[in-house]
């Protein structure tokens, strides 16, 4: 088994991918160790700022020290320029906002995970061309479960991930994995940067909702 299937493999078994961006290095890893204690194994931060790459690379290495058995993926990619640099210091996989065939290529060379973003089943069908085993769908919000559950049959037997809205409450969770998605990515929701007070207590309960909700 090659990474790429490793880290679908977790990302499904986990129910959720966490993800977040913070410019400071240290209260990052803060943050990454309190989701590990809670019991996340894999995760994604985000490129939204200047300071992503450093960021990054410090979580890379603090992973490699004390937590050998969590994915770390970049999120926000939107270039090839942009993969290959955090592809280069070891991100595991690659989320992107939209559909890059270009990215999608060149994570595809490495045998990672890439996970495309999509609005429409036009998107879909591209992000299928490019061999996409798993698709975003964004922003869960504006789409909702109901999109979900009429594009299902259009698309049997591909893997579905809604993020960017998603409540941590059951009735939600509960609507989104009838509808036939395989995980949910918990941004916001989940993770205040600045309010990390009860990060531990929240990332169990929405671990606990997941299992329950499937």
């Amino acid at each position: 088994m090659n990474l790429k299937e490793i880290v679908l493999d977790k990302i499904i078994e986990q129910g959720t991918l966490p993800l977040f961006f913070h410019h400071d290095k240290a209260e990052s890893i803060e943050i990454l160790q309190t989701l590990y204690r809670a019991g996340i194994r894999v995760f994604e931060f985000t490129n939204r700022g200047p300071e992503a790459l450093a960021v990054f690379e410090r979580l890379i290495a603090t992973r490699d020290l004390e937590m050998p058995d969590l994915y770390l993926g970049i999120g926000t990619i939107k270039s090839v320029d942009e993969a290959q640099q955090f592809l280069q210091i070891g991100a595991d996989f690659i989320v992107s906002p939209i559909v890059n065939p270009l990215v999608g290529s060149l994570v595809h060379e490495q045998h990672k995970l890439w996970i495309p973003g999509c609005m429409t089943p036009t998107e879909i069908y591209t992000a299928q061309q490019q061999e996409a085993a798993l698709i975003k769908l964004f922003p869960a919000n504006i789409l909702g479960p109901a999109f979900m559950s009429s594009i299902r049959d259009l698309f049997k037997g591909q893997k579905f991930m809604p993020t960017g809205g998603v409540e941590i409450e059951m009735e939600n969770l509960k609507a989104w994995f009838k509808s036939g998605v395989c995980a949910v990515g918990m941004g916001s929701k989940l993770i205040d940067p600045k309010n990390t007070v009860n990060l531990f207590e929240n990332t169990k309960k929405a671990l606990d909702f997941v299992s329950k909700a499937r």
